[in-house]
């Protein structure tokens, strides 16, 4: 027990000690120039020593510590084995497992492909508004925004707004229009909030997807409805961002049954074109769905799902002009 509170002790004056740096280095962004006095630092803007900032820096070196002291769920109990990230074991951190390598649940640390999984933690930490934005957090994935309601997403250095050689799946199921055999990715969106994970698969993959899989698969899986229950509701705005918002809620029907609406809207600003002027290629969209799923037994399951949205985009083609 006490080796136990030693290791907690030395992670939170980690935590204790990154908080300091990061305090240090806003204050240091805003224009405060730091002087060491002892272990105490003082930080002066024009000149003038600021007083409150020592007091907010001891402030926010002590809350931590008092969080701990007071947090009966850092205590060693049966249900929380690990009080500290250096606890865990490697096999325990490479135990995420993935679908899209062979249409079957194995583990990351297994699968014979090159495969990068991104997390619903990385989505939200991230900041990004649309899936394709996401994206560009893999690597080995090319992403490139033509204008502001078109992206291209490629893989192995075929980028094109056509491109036609990646396979996008959602849930499991291919989003590609037959138009092109490409991927409209201003129309394929979700509440960010309820993906669980992206699977991206880079590298062949058409002896298993078929024929779109040329360059690799993407498989965006979302929550299971028993684990986005209850409400969620978002809402923002700002100079490209005009304006978004949207609401999320789930609950259960009857014994292993459960269910989630949602509806979101967004209204984004135009990009601007070489010379400066207004690209006319602002849009908004509306949009709203369900999903019900339904635990049938151990091995067979139901789901049910259905989406749908409208919207305006404004579009700007170039045509050159031959003249004699």
């Amino acid at each position: 027990m006490k080796a136990a509170g030693r290791n907690e002790s030395l992670a939170d004056r980690r935590d204790s000690g990154l908080l300091l740096r990061m305090v240090g280095r806003v204050c240091q962004q805003a224009g405060f120039r730091a002087r060491n006095v002892g272990s105490l630092v003082l930080y002066r803007c024009g000149g003038l020593q600021s007083v409150m900032l020592p007091v907010l820096i001891l402030t926010l070196w002590v809350v931590p510590w008092l969080l701990v002291a007071f947090n009966p769920a850092r205590a060693d109990s049966p249900g929380q084995p690990y009080g500290d990230l250096t606890e865990i074991s490697l096999e325990d951190l490479m135990s995420i497992e993935v679908t899209s390598v062979s249409k079957k649940v194995e583990r990351l640390s297994e699968v014979a492909a090159a495969i990068y999984v991104l997390t619903q933690r990385d989505i939200r930490r991230s900041g990004v508004t649309t899936i394709a934005d996401a994206l560009r957090l893999v690597p080995g994935l090319y992403v490139g925004r033509i204008d502001a309601n078109k992206w291209t997403v490629t893989s192995r250095g075929f980028s094109a707004n056509f491109a036609n050689k990646l396979l996008v799946l959602i849930d499991g199921r291919s989003v590609y229009t037959p138009l092109f055999s490409g991927v409209f990715w201003d129309v394929q969106d979700v509440l960010l909030e309820d993906i669980e994970r992206i699977e991206v698969i880079r590298g062949p993959g058409a002896s298993l997807w078929g024929a779109n899989a040329v360059n690799g698969v993407i498989n965006i899986i979302t929550k299971k409805t028993e684990d986005s229950q209850g409400g969620l509701a978002r809402a923002g705005g700002g100079s490209e961002e005009r304006g978004f918002g949207s609401f999320r809620y789930g609950g259960e029907i009857g014994s292993g049954a459960s269910f989630r609406v949602y509806g979101k809207y967004f209204d984004r600003d135009h990009s601007v074109d070489s010379t400066g002027a207004d690209a006319t290629d602002d849009w908004d969209v509306l949009r709203a769905g369900f999903r019900i799923d339904w635990q049938l037994s151990d091995r067979n399951s139901l789901t049910f799902q259905g989406d749908i949205y409208d919207g305006d985009a404004g579009v700007m083609y170039d045509f050159p002009i031959l003249t004699p």
